[in-house]
């Protein structure tokens, strides 16, 4: 059977969390509670759960890529709605903020996506890792646990989205951090994308960002969600400092799982880059110290 083409499986993707959308924002009505992180829990695992019918309807996991950066723009969105009385400057902040960071992100993502048939490469390595156990392994490592990881990366916006404090200096610091995350993700892959298109010569790319760390997307990712919590700070309140779990299970996320498994692949296939892990960290900013 021919493959759909790139358009024909993006409207495909794009009615797939029409779908999805529409079925949590059902469920957010009919949860039989009154906490509002609950019942956005509740939609979201939801939705994911209806991602997941279509990845396994099409054979293919990453139909479930974009849900990372589609999801968090409405929950800020909902929350906005839930409180009224919080300071809409902050708030329009926020939403600004991340809106910003989840069209880069999701833009980002369908320029590298071919079609349908294209599946990210380490679904596809624990397929063959787990045979014939790899739906319910992929429900619960790809499919579930990315949606619980970024919704702990919300949970300050609970906080932050109803507090009627006055804009002040931790906001601008918070702001200022946030978007010099995306803007360290974006340059990033691009100049990931332009060493693919340009340098297939060279084993692997230690240039720009990558000169400095192995993996400035990754970092850039964590950086965000720290932004995001960094907000906390702007609320006067210590009531939200729990929070801070968002962004450690990020860095928990990347560093023991993400960056090993990339940095297994590369060592296996990019010579030298033995060497490379031996120069420059994964996420510090900073060279290593020749022995």
């Amino acid at each position: 059977m021919k493959s759909p083409n790139k358009i024909t499986s993006l409207t495909i993707v794009l009615f797939i969390y029409a779908i999805a959308i529409y079925i949590s924002y059902i469920v957010l009505q009919n949860v039989p509670s009154e906490n509002s992180i609950i019942k956005v829990l509740i939609a979201d695992i939801a939705a994911t759960i209806v991602v997941f019918f279509f990845s396994v309807l099409f054979k293919n996991s990453s139909v479930y890529d974009p849900y990372w950066s589609v999801i968090p723009p409405l929950i800020v969105g909902w929350l906005i709605f839930l409180n009224p009385e919080g300071n809409s400057i902050r708030q329009y902040l926020i939403f600004g903020l991340v809106m910003f960071w989840a069209i880069r992100l999701t833009a980002n993502w369908a320029r590298g996506w071919a079609n349908l048939k294209h599946e990210d490469w380490r679904y596809r390595k624990i397929a063959a890792d787990t045979g014939k156990f790899y739906w319910p392994v992929n429900f619960i490592g790809i499919h579930l646990m990315p949606t619980l990881f970024v919704f702990m990366g919300c949970l300050p916006l609970w906080y932050t989205l109803s507090s009627s404090e006055a804009i002040n200096i931790c906001d601008i610091l918070a702001t200022i951090i946030t978007l010099a995350a995306v803007f360290i993700e974006w340059i990033s892959d691009e100049q990931l994308r332009s060493f693919k298109k340009n340098s297939q010569h060279l084993p692997y790319m230690n240039k720009g960002l990558w000169s400095i760390m192995r993996h400035p997307n990754y970092f850039g990712e964590i950086l965000f969600w720290f932004g995001m919590f960094l907000f906390i700070t702007a609320t006067k309140s210590n009531e939200g400092l729990w929070t801070a779990i968002g962004f450690t299970f990020m860095i928990i996320l990347f560093k023991f799982i993400s960056i090993p498994l990339m940095d297994k692949r590369n060592r296996d296939k990019r010579p030298g880059y033995e060497n490379y892990i031996n120069e420059v960290y994964a996420l510090l900013p900073i060279k290593k110290r020749k022995r």
